[in-house]
């Protein structure tokens, strides 16, 4: 097991190198360019986000869509995640992060766009969509499409399940002295009892409880804030000097402080937005909305949500606390959070626990749904015709019908239930090798639909132009099926 672990551990270093680095942080910032910056229209997306348009076709509403992606992607990175890559990377590794969360809204953008655009209808009218039929509708690259898929399919066991559940009982061993497989087999019944409702489900819980987490979660961050008011300019200043110093600020690799602050910054960063992973488009698929752009701007103010905001603030917390309080150990992403919080008077530690309680639980509920949309993009139930918004405009091959219905719904639930048994045994098994492995699964997700991304950046453009840059928004995409303009 340790071989198989330094195994993946190379792995996962080798993928996560300057070639991936590039690669995501280049696809942020070509497509920020090339949509002219869609980073402005952040307050529409936000307006937007709260709004029904339950007349329109999908699954779910809009902020139902949101809040289940900000369910599967405000998650422990957000908390010891983010410490973590001050540990291993140096306080620049919060700039690196958040430049990812900026630059990433314009991926997350594209993501949202792409999923509307090439999105079917199941036989038994439920929304499917994600970078997979991107690939395989837009761009004709079923093989690709099938990869994504697998790789879809084995992250939501790794970082979206046992991970999650290993934090949920070791949190209830440490601070109640709960026995990792009770609390095991509480979190697996309720897992279940929320994932086998499927998406409605699952945006119903996520809906009330993604707000209230990260709403108690920011409150407590900002009251940090207050008692290390002093430190937050020194703390902004080291920020941003280690992040393009030569040497590294706090890492401990001298001699590489640039190439160690970018790599855990960025790595933590797609982590904890997801922008440019191809998670979130899963979910954007089954969303009520008029047109391709509209949940575009909503997909991308997760993004904002997520670390434009929330990992923004957990980075300055914990690198005032730092500069505050020398004594804490910076060099343990975790024991650096509890130091942190603790200086919360009475409800700081509990706070902590209710946080990571909530985002992992919630983690595992958005992942849940991923990865059922990759097992039934594998099994290929039969499905009906596009949906009437991607009609006659697909550049690829339509899916097709290989499975029977009664088989496909049979495979679903088989997976509900497997997927809930896995966070017992996520809540009791050593969880070393399945870290390892989710690294890898998770860059091996990101670089097909990246290459989507990129492939497919004419469409994005033209469905952009057509909707937002002309004003038309308020337009449905069935009141006007002509081809989309050229670019």
């Amino acid at each position: 097991m340790e071989q198989i672990n330094d195994f993946l551990s190379s792995a996962s270093n080798l993928l996560w190198g300057w070639p991936m680095i590039i690669l995501l942080l280049g696809t942020h910032i070509f497509l920020t360019i090339r949509l002219r910056f869609p980073q402005r229209n952040l307050f529409t997306a936000i307006r937007l986000s709260v709004k029904s348009d339950k007349k329109s076709t999908g699954d779910v509403s809009q902020f139902g869509a949101l809040a289940t992606a900000l369910a599967a992607t405000i998650g422990t990175g957000n908390i010891v995640g983010v410490a973590t890559a001050v540990a291993l990377g140096g306080p620049g590794a919060v700039l690196w992060c958040w430049l990812t969360g900026v630059f990433g809204i314009a991926t997350k953008y594209g993501e949202g766009l792409l999923a509307i655009k090439y999105r079917i209808r199941s036989a038994d009218g439920h929304m499917m969509g994600g970078p997979m039929y991107a690939l395989e509708r837009g761009l004709g690259m079923k093989w690709l499409a099938v990869c994504f898929a697998v790789f879809t399919a084995a992250t939501s066991f790794g970082i979206g399940n046992s991970v999650q559940a290993n934090a949920i009982a070791t949190l209830g061993y440490d601070t109640f002295g709960i026995n990792p497989a009770v609390t095991g087999v509480v979190v697996a019944l309720v897992t279940a009892a929320v994932i086998l409702g499927g998406v409605k489900s699952i945006a119903r819980v996520c809906g009330m409880l993604v707000p209230v987490m990260a709403i108690l979660y920011i409150i407590g961050c900002c009251y940090i804030l207050v008692l290390n008011s002093e430190y937050i300019w020194p703390a902004i200043r080291i920020i941003a000097e280690s992040a393009f110093s030569p040497e590294a600020a706090g890492g401990g690799l001298a001699g590489s402080g640039i190439m160690i602050a970018a790599r855990f910054g960025i790595a933590r960063g797609l982590f904890s937005n997801e922008s440019g992973l191809g998670s979130a488009p899963i979910v954007a698929a089954a969303a009520q909305t008029r047109n391709p752009v509209r949940q575009a701007l909503v997909s991308s103010s997760g993004t904002f949500w997520d670390t434009v905001i929330i990992c923004a603030l957990t980075g300055l917390v914990i690198v005032s606390s730092i500069l505050a309080y020398p004594e804490i150990d910076y060099k343990n992403g975790a024991v650096l959070t509890h130091a942190a919080f603790s200086k919360i008077p009475v409800i700081g530690a509990p706070l902590l626990s209710f946080g990571l309680l909530t985002f992992a639980f919630t983690t595992i509920l958005g992942w849940s749904y991923y990865g059922e949309k990759a097992i039934e993009y594998l099994v290929k139930g039969k499905q009906a015709s596009p949906t009437q918004s991607t009609q006659g405009r697909q550049n690829g091959p339509s899916p097709s019908a290989e499975t029977p219905l009664h088989h496909h719904h049979f495979t679903i639930i088989v997976y509900r239930i497997l997927y809930s048994i896995a966070t017992f045994v996520g809540s009791t098994a050593n969880l070393a090798v399945v870290w390892s492995l989710a690294d890898c699964m998770n860059a091996l997700m990101a670089i097909p639909n990246l290459i989507s991304l990129l492939l497919l950046n004419g469409v994005i453009v033209a469905e952009t132009r057509k909707y937002l840059w002309s004003g038309r928004l308020l337009e449905s995409d069935d009141e006007d099926d002509d081809e989309a303009l050229p670019d």
